[in-house]
């Protein structure tokens, strides 16, 4: 793809009719959120994870669940991977993505798809991004499934707000009936459920603390292999180790 031969000025114009962003990108100078209220957002976050990813992806394949504007989507082409297709239920975000995408000269593919019709695609990727979105489902753990059954080959790179403690509980594989102390301990596997609200976001319906995204990671079927930010892990693909989880639907593959 050529890159979009546009002037500052009309990129100002056309961010300005596409906002507003959630995403932060350097569109040829132009700043499409620069006053986001966490910062040079998602460019501050990306800095401190960006060395778990290689260097360089030629040759490989590339989902962007949940992709927003595209940022992450734009970081991968731009270490030369091969295919990159960015998700979005948002076509707003999807417009965003694409114009910032012909303004860098990206070539990327973007369709409006949920994470529970990533089945659909009836293709696999060495890299699924899945960042910023568990909390946002209120189905999260089946998402998790999906994405092991449907689409992940190899690497996962996975982001979830997370709440309370950092302490990771030791935790027995099974307990009688009546012990149920490990229940109030704050390093236990909690989900938090959010009837109504959090941060003016009716979307935000689940918050996790650190032990239960761990927890959900594995039961899904996903080794941590590196865990460079608080939020942020890199996972590879194993075996679930519970096989009769609720994964649907089961697409055809012939």
């Amino acid at each position: 793809m050529t890159r979009a031969l546009l002037t500052r000025e009309e990129i100002r114009r056309r961010i300005h009719a596409l906002g507003p962003w959630f995403h932060n990108l350097d569109l040829n100078g132009v700043p499409t959120a620069p006053t986001h209220f966490l910062g040079d957002y998602p460019n501050v976050k990306w800095r401190r994870f960006a060395g778990i990813i290689p260097d360089r992806l030629d040759g490989k394949s590339v989902l962007d669940i949940g992709c927003n504007a595209g940022f992450y989507a734009m970081e991968m082409k731009r270490r030369g991977a091969e295919r990159v297709l960015g998700l979005d239920t948002d076509e707003e975000y999807l417009a965003q993505a694409r114009f910032a995408a012909e303004v860098n000269g990206l070539r990327i593919e973007f369709r409006q798809m949920s994470t529970y019709d990533v089945g659909q695609l009836r293709e696999k990727f060495d890299l699924v991004i899945f960042m910023g979105v568990l909390y946002h489902l209120r189905h999260p753990l089946l998402a998790l499934d999906l994405i092991h059954e449907h689409v992940a080959t190899d690497l996962l790179l996975f982001q979830s707000m997370q709440r309370g403690t950092s302490h990771v509980d030791t935790i027995d594989k099974n307990y009688d009936f009546w012990t149920t102390d490990q229940f109030d301990s704050a390093g236990y596997p909690k989900l938090h459920f959010i009837e109504h609200k959090y941060a003016d976001d009716p979307t935000n319906w689940w918050v996790p603390n650190r032990a239960c995204v761990e927890a959900m990671l594995r039961s899904a079927g996903f080794a941590i292999t590196a865990h460079p930010e608080e939020e942020v892990y890199l996972c590879r693909r194993t075996d679930r180790p519970q096989i009769d989880g609720p994964v649907y639907p089961s697409w055809s593959t012939s």
